[in-house]
Formats: C-alpha cells, structure tokens, sequence
C-alpha cells in the first residue's frame, strides 16, 4: 500500500533502481541549510517548524505543489529530520479504497508525518475521510453495511500532513482549505543549479571545472533532480575514457551521446517540435494529433514535454490547439514563415 512514487521513465530522468536510488538519497540535504535555492519557501518553513517546536506540538498541515524533480520530497524529509520525528511515505494512486488511507492514519503515531506524493490522485471517498482526520484528527470506522451499518469514531494522534502535487489545480477547495501552509516550488535558475551540481560533485567525488558545471546547469531544464543525473552521467562518459577531470569538453561529448542539447531538449522535446513544424507546418494542432503524430501519450506530452517547450518560448497553447514560435522553428534549423514571425514578434500594447 505504502511506496515512494519514482520518476518518469525519460532518459533524463530513469526510473530508480540499485545505485541509482542510493546515489539519488545520498545526494538529498538533510537539513534546511543544506537546501539550495527556494529561499522564501524555505524561511517559511523555518519559521513554521521553529514555531512548532517552541509550542512542543506537531506543526501545521504544509502542502507542497510545483513541478516534478524540484524538492517537494526532499522537504519532507528535511520536515522530519528537523523536527526529530518519524515520516510515513505513500501517495495518491497507491491508495484505492478510503480503507487503505484510514488503515495508515490509524497506525501513526504522536508526531509522526505523513507524507502523501500525487495527493490531487487521492480517490475521492478517501479525500473526504482526509477532511475530518486533518482537522479533528479522527476517523470514522463503518462497521456493517446497509441500514443496521454503524459508524465508530476513532481517535487519532496529532500528526502533520506534508501534501505534493505537480497539478495543484486538480486539487478540491475543501482538502486545499485544510492545509495550515501552503509552498509554491519554483524552477531554479542557472547559478542555483550550478551550486546543486558543485555539491552533488564533492559528494560523489567528482573533479569538475567550473565550465563544465555552469554547462551541465544551463541543460538542466531549472531542475535539480535533472542536474544530478545528467552529473552521474557526464560522471559515467568519464570514467569510460579514463578522464580524470570532467572538463567542458567532456562534458559537452557526453550531454550529445545522452542527447541532451545545448538549450535542455531532450529527444522527446525535439520530436514534439519537429512533428509540430515540419508535419503540421507550425500549427495549431491538437493535442491528442501531436501525441499521436510522435508515438507517445497524450499525458506525456502534456505533462512532460509541452510545459517546458512552453515555458521556454518554443511552443504556444492557443484556443485553437499548439503553436509553433519562431524560437521553436529556429531550433531545429527551420525559418519561420512571416505569419508565424508577425504573430509572436508584436510588441506588448502597455495597459
């Protein structure tokens, strides 16, 4: 019943297994100072927590939403560690019935913290039951069915709540409401990742030059998690030729063998906007055809590629279906016909 959710299967981001998942925990800060980047989110938690430990009660119920690969676990663990309190890990999709979640939150213990990965997935019977043990920190037990069934109330512990979801939108306003805190993730920029990767480095004891790592930062699509593993691979391209220092060079030759271009598309990326612009002559188009057109899902292009290549100025959502810009021609080597220039190069009108 109870797991921790694993990343996507991209080659960017490869499902964790064996040392990949002992490096993957090894390179996780296990305290607030040794977070890097989210720095208001992280002085709101310090004042949350310290104040909670001041009180000597569990702190508030905190959600945590933004992209994948950003830290949302991380802080979780970083919740437990600072409060010296014991952390249970599940998520939204491994919970099928409300009886699976009333079963976890009856074996917690005084201070104890839940954390619930994917929770806009929490079945809906579920989410209901969440709503009464978040606040009155109490379930109700049905026992018998039909007319003669009898609810038993059922005490729980006080316990703190650490909700992460990538799509807080799904999210109901009554289990939003509930929430004590609620922390917005943000994508890092450049320098903040080059810091991740410097420290990721000295921990794996890696030899790398600055130029290597701001390299290996401008790919990283503003996302920790994709940092550490194209470090451990530019790591792997090392070790293969017997190089000793990573270098720009090195680091260059691996990014290319992994596919991971100079701007941070990866082969998916590039497949999307080159079916949009050669085989749709720039859109729109919908995307349920964009999916088909690059032989993947319709969710992973919408939750994987399309909002990097959106946030990034290669592609646009429009009321019609999606837009290639004349970055996203220009990309991949095309020249953007006039009505896709004209379109995206009009200046803002000031209101």
């Amino acid at each position: 019943m109870e797991r921790v959710l694993v990343a996507d299967d991209r080659l960017v981001e490869p499902t964790q297994k064996g040392e990949e998942s002992a490096l993957e925990h090894a390179l996780r800060p296990h305290n607030l100072k040794e977070f890097i980047g989210q720095h208001r989110v992280r002085e709101q938690i310090d004042v949350l927590l310290t104040a909670a430990r001041h009180r000597k009660s569990p702190a508030d119920h905190i959600l945590l939403s933004g992209p994948p690969g950003l830290g949302k676990t991380t802080l979780a663990l970083i919740l437990a560690s600072e409060m010296s309190a014991p952390i249970r890990i599940t998520s939204g999709p491994a919970i099928t019935h409300a009886g699976d979640l009333a079963a976890i939150l009856s074996s917690l213990v005084e201070g104890e913290i839940l954390f619930l990965d994917e929770i806009h997935r929490l079945p809906r019977p579920a989410e209901e039951l969440l709503y009464l043990a978040m606040e009155d920190f109490r379930v109700d037990v049905v026992v018998g069915k039909g007319p003669g069934a009898t609810a038993i109330p059922l005490q729980l512990p006080h316990f703190t709540l650490v909700g992460a979801t990538t799509r807080s939108g799904l999210l109901t306003s009554p289990l939003r409401d509930r929430f004590g805190f609620t922390a917005h993730l943000d994508f890092y920029s450049d320098p903040e990742l080059a810091q991740v990767i410097t420290r990721s480095a000295a921990l794996l004891k890696i030899v790398i030059e600055d130029d290597a790592v701001t390299e290996i930062s401008r790919r990283s699509r503003g996302t920790p998690r994709i940092a550490n593993r194209l470090l451990r691979r530019v790591r792997d391209y090392g070790q293969v030729q017997e190089t000793p220092l990573i270098d720009l060079h090195t680091a260059r030759k691996a990014l290319e063998i992994y596919e991971v271009d100079e701007m941070g598309l990866d082969r998916l990326d590039r497949s999307v906007l080159t079916a949009l612009v050669e085989r749709f002559d720039g859109g729109p188009v919908g995307l349920s055809t964009l999916a088909i057109a690059v032989g993947e899902e319709v969710e992973t292009v919408e939750s994987v590629a399309e909002p990097f290549l959106v946030r990034n100025g290669f592609m646009a959502r429009t009321p019609r279906g999606r837009v290639a810009t004349a970055l996203g021609y220009s990309h991949i080597g095309r020249t953007p016909p006039a009505r896709i220039a004209s379109l995206f190069d009009t200046p803002a009108i000031d209101a």
